[in-house]
């Protein structure tokens, strides 16, 4: 069963279905399995499913009608993620009890008021709620209570009253934190007010927000994801992405998640290899483009703010400059006059693919005067030797570009009682 995964059935769309209560049967694979208590045949039930705003899981469920032994497990049908992932909720109301949980076997489960712990790989995955994951911690707790009470009675009477406090949770009688953190990064605590912000619970893995907008292609309504990321080294960014079911169009857009640097930034990285186009590169929308060798420019309203990396940015320079360039398609790009400036820009695309295959050696010049902008320095946190990093101060002209000259940010009340009339 662990062999199952997004990736071994790419393509088979409808093989992860959300739950529908009316149609389980048809859901459910049934086979045959031993059983581990008595040794028997027993039926194991797999349903694959997909939980809203997190990913798809298979549920497995094991029954022997022989000995009548059960049990259930969840597993992440996806691979382990790349940033593990910790969710702390406040439990004050009953429903908060009935957030749903997808507990991975590699979660630890922990309440700090009771300084109780349920560590990793002690329990398998499972899916259930948050009043779920008390009752199993009680059950578990009061398992061989009978024995405890003959031979350490004074370890009995403590495990019964924190059975007590355990209870008082669950009946909702004493807020609580919960915490579920996992490494693999697949786990999942629900968010009731999805899509909104769950003001209850902080997860440092963010949710991904959705919220609904029009497609700018065919006006037909499609989703707006966004989520806030912590680029390493830098700062924070607010990633958008936009994908319309009806045409296809797909969009994306990244913002600082901050404010505008005191100083403007200049990064001048030495591109001499394809290990160097590999890099990360965040460009924001007010950031301005510069290859020397080539005497190029993008100026700072193309392209938008971008999260990608340097070969990836090289080929949305050639996208514009190139493929969707109007000289080069149609009458225009047949045209006499044209003709020559159809064959640098063609000259042009060549080059820049030979950069992006490490087969020549320039500088990309990365010049944000809002000093949002962002290369990554493999050599981190040790100095770059190919990169350099340049802080400058913004010329007049440039603070106008980005408002900056008639933003005021202090002294309204001062003003404001000026302003006011005397009685």
């Amino acid at each position: 069963m662990s062999g199952i995964t997004t990736e071994s059935v790419r393509g088979v769309g409808s093989l992860f279905r959300d739950l529908d209560a009316d149609d389980e049967e048809s859901q459910t694979t049934q086979m045959e399995s031993m059983c581990m208590n008595c040794h028997e045949n027993g039926t194991t039930r797999l349903l694959l499913s997909r939980i809203p705003f997190f990913r798809e899981v298979i549920l497995s469920s094991f029954h022997c009608d022989h000995c009548h032994w059960s049990d259930t497990e969840v597993q992440s049908a996806g691979r382990i993620q790349d940033q593990g992932v910790r969710y702390s909720v406040r439990v004050a109301s009953r429903r908060d009890l009935d957030r749903e949980v997808v507990r991975s076997d590699s979660a630890a489960v922990r309440i700090p008021e009771l300084d109780f712990e349920v560590p990793a790989f002690t329990q398998k995955g499972s899916l259930s709620t948050v009043e779920g994951l008390l009752d199993r911690a009680v059950a578990a707790l009061e398992q061989d209570q009978a024995a405890r009470r003959d031979a350490c009675p004074d370890v009995a009477a403590r495990i019964e009253q924190f059975v007590a406090r355990l209870r008082r949770l669950k009946a909702a009688q004493d807020p609580f934190t919960l915490v579920v953190e996992d490494v693999s990064g697949n786990s999942f605590v629900e968010n009731p007010a999805a899509p909104q912000r769950d003001d209850a619970m902080t997860s440092m893995r963010d949710e991904v927000l959705v919220f609904p907008t029009n497609c700018p292609e065919c006006n037909a309504p499609a989703s707006t994801r966004m989520k806030l990321v912590q680029i390493p080294h830098f700062k924070e960014v607010v990633i958008m992405a936009t994908n319309c079911d009806a045409c296809g169009h797909r969009t994306n857009e990244v913002k600082s998640g901050g404010a505008t640097e005191p100083l403007g930034t200049r990064i001048t990285l030495r591109v001499t290899c394809a290990a160097d186009v590999s890099r990360d590169v965040l460009k924001s929308e007010t950031c301005r483009v510069l290859i020397p060798e080539l005497e190029f420019e993008l100026g700072m309203a193309m392209l938008g703010g971008k999260f990608t990396t340097l070969e990836g940015l090289l080929a949305d320079v050639r996208d514009v400059v190139a493929a969707k360039n109007p000289f080069l398609c149609g009458d225009s790009g047949g045209a006499a006059t044209t003709a020559d400036r159809a064959a640098k820009l063609r000259r042009f695309a060549e080059q820049l693919d030979l950069i992006a295959a490490g087969g020549m050696v320039v500088h990309v010049v990365l010049d944000d005067p809002a000093g949002n902008s962002y290369v990554q320095n493999v050599y981190a946190p040790d100095p770059d030797p190919e990169m350099t990093v340049e802080k400058y101060e913004r010329s007049h002209e440039q603070n106008e570009e980005l408002g900056l000259n008639d933003m005021k940010t202090e002294g309204y009340e001062e003003e404001r009682g000026e302003e006011e009339p005397s009685e």
